[in-house]
């Protein structure tokens, strides 16, 4: 390991995308700490402070992954969350519309314009969470029960309102430019880690949270139990993120001249998560929607009190059951717009392939879908105990919010990808990679 860290650094072509990647981190972080102008700091850092003893309101999760930045209302405070949700919906309309269908077979140029709307929706979600967020803060429903939550925006006039939104929005697309910049000069996949890095930044805090809240033999009991517990996770983790179904393709022989040419053999690689993280960040989008009405709404009523009782915290059982069906639900959901088994079909005949055993064409097709879904029953049974097992397990010690299945599932699957990025590029410098 140290000698292929020294052959990195000795790369000058990659040592040169480490530095600008580790620039651009360092610019993202001090982004993340510094407040949008007509925000009382003190009183923030009191309401933070409180809301870290307790269970962090119902936007713990997604101040998780802007790396804290959220609750103290900072100018990334959005972080990466508006590319993402971009990203994931164009994602969608491209399997139901037929103008996004064709832009996304024209190769780079029809990319080009997807990301271009991409960045587009990217902004308008922006200043549309933006809003929100400055009316929750102004509301004081961003901290409830904190007393210094009325005083976070001292002035509500207009002016100040729009000017705090745009700043919002103004990061968010500065959080987007450091993305693609890390994708495009840097060492790859710069959304993917942004996010890492604002999940691994909450960790060491939330570890020690364990720790000081912890009863037996003080604290360390209880750490202990959650390093065990995660890193039976990220074990987990590793192994069925690197599981596939490898279908065989052969390719039949043809004269072309004097010369032949195809009688090769290859394969569809299928992994058992296709989906990956998106199905839980969807049932986690919804689970929110019941609890910020009952929230914003303010009313005695019944309904209100059930939704309070039983889908704010995250170790509840109709919580974790609703959670669990979900994950279940969106992941065949995600599986069957993302992966069309026809077009994947279609390609291999026209190639002149076939599976051994199943004729080419509309068997093809269904063999692939029967396949598919056989995967994709222990992979969405795996994202909903990843997503469950740690938050139940961590909520007995404290720091549930931090410690979550999802924020293990997005380390351990951003790391991988990015070594196995880095070691592609090695080996392209003809040097041994991180991989064996």
């Amino acid at each position: 390991m140290l000698s292929a860290l020294t052959k990195v650094f000795g790369t000058s072509d990659l040592r040169k995308k480490l530095i600008f990647t580790l620039g651009v981190i360092v610019l993202y972080r001090l982004g993340s700490h510094i407040p949008i102008p007509g925000i009382s700091y003190k009183d923030v850092q009191r309401c933070v402070d409180a809301a870290a003893a307790g269970n962090g309101g119902l936007l713990g999760l997604v101040n998780v992954f802007s790396g804290g930045a959220l609750l103290q209302i900072t100018v990334f405070a959005l972080g990466i969350l508006p590319y993402i949700t971009a990203s994931i919906i164009l994602q969608l309309l491209t399997a139901v519309i037929p103008r996004l269908e064709a832009l996304k077979k024209e190769g780079a140029a029809g990319q080009g314009k997807i990301t271009q709307y991409t960045r587009y929706l990217t902004v308008a979600l922006a200043v549309l969470q933006g809003t929100g967020l400055v009316a929750t803060a102004r509301s004081g429903a961003l901290f409830p029960g904190c007393p210094s939550a009325a005083g976070i925006v001292p002035d509500t006039s207009i002016l100040t309102t729009v000017v705090m939104v745009l700043t919002i929005a103004a990061g968010t697309a500065c959080v987007m430019w450091f993305a693609e910049m890390i994708t495009e000069r840097g060492v790859g996949n710069g959304m993917s880690l942004l996010i890492f890095i604002s999940i691994a930044s909450t960790l060491p805090a939330a570890l020690w949270a364990v720790k000081q809240q912890g009863k037996l033999a003080d604290g360390w009991v209880g750490f202990g139990a959650v390093i065990l517990v995660g890193l039976v996770m990220v074990a987990l983790v590793v192994f069925v993120e690197q599981a596939q179904r490898r279908v065989p393709v052969q390719y039949a022989k043809r004269m072309v001249g004097r010369k032949s040419y195809g009688g090769t053999a290859t394969y569809i690689p299928l992994k058992v998560n296709q989906a990956g993280v998106v199905p839980v960040i969807f049932a986690s989008s919804i689970l929110y929607i019941p609890a910020l009405v009952a929230q914003f709404s303010h009313s005695q009523a019944g309904w209100a009190e059930w939704i309070t009782r039983n889908f704010v915290r995250g170790d509840h059982p109709f919580y974790v059951v609703a959670y669990f069906l979900l994950i279940v639900f969106f992941a065949f959901f995600y599986v069957a717009i993302t992966f069309n088994p026809e077009e994947v079909a279609a390609n291999v005949r026209q190639a002149g392939g076939f599976i051994p055993g199943i004729r080419a064409g509309r068997p093809t097709a269904e063999y692939l879908s029967y396949v598919l879904n056989r995967l994709t029953w222990p992979g969405s049974l795996y994202l909903g105990l990843i997503a469950l097992v740690p938050t139940v397990a961590f909520a007995s010690f404290g720091g549930a919010n931090q410690l979550t299945g999802t924020s293990i599932l997005i380390i351990v699957s951003v790391g991988l990808e990015t070594v196995k990025q880095i070691n592609s590029q090695i080996e392209q410098q003809s040097y041994a990679g991180f991989l064996r």
